[in-house]
């Protein structure tokens, strides 16, 4: 029974080349409506080829269901491509602006903060600063709370965008084909 529940649980990091279309976005997120899925997170831009996307979708599900979604997006006519990068080898990046109060002698210590965490000040104001980081969730998870103390106004987060470890790509960059991943 706990295992079925943490099965539930699981989150799943899913890449889907689709073509450059309109409504493909729409068709997508339907069908992880239809199917009572939550989308976490959701990013999308053109890759080499503007004539595709790719898009990282990350949703929590059972491995049975979240295969059959999968399956169900490569029976979509403008997808490409779908890798349930889970359980692949894959790096995972995402970005965050974080606006926090930072008057008088806080700035200096702020900066420091930043600088640890190989962040950067991208705005500066009278009574804020604005910080940009990359990075995987926790590290962005700990930066906020190492900047809550100082009063942090408002955070932006990007969501995810992964890929998969190695030499094989998508699409690649000399013809803008798809070529097997690996």
């Amino acid at each position: 029974m706990a295992a079925e529940a943490h099965d539930e649980a699981r989150r799943h990091v899913i890449s889907v080349l689709v073509e450059n279309q309109f409504g493909v976005l729409a068709r997508i997120a339907s069908l992880f409506t239809g199917k009572g899925f939550n989308i976490d997170s959701l990013t999308v831009a053109e890759t080499l080829d503007p004539a595709l996307s790719r898009m990282t979708v990350v949703t929590h599900g059972n491995e049975a269901v979240i295969e059959q979604t999968c399956k169900q997006l490569n029976k979509l006519v403008d997808v490409v491509r779908v890798n349930d990068l889970t359980s692949q080898p894959h790096v995972e990046r995402e970005m965050v602006l974080i606006k926090v109060s930072a008057e008088g002698s806080t700035r200096g210590e702020i900066i420091q903060i930043v600088e640890v965490f190989r962040s950067r000040v991208v705005d500066v104001a009278p009574r804020t600063l604005t910080i940009e980081m990359t990075g995987d969730e926790g590290k962005i998870t700990a930066l906020v709370n190492m900047l809550r103390p100082y009063g942090v106004v408002d955070v932006v987060r990007t969501g995810k965008v992964a890929i998969g470890r190695g030499n094989h790509a998508v699409v690649s960059e000399s013809a803008g084909e798809s070529v097997a991943a690996g």
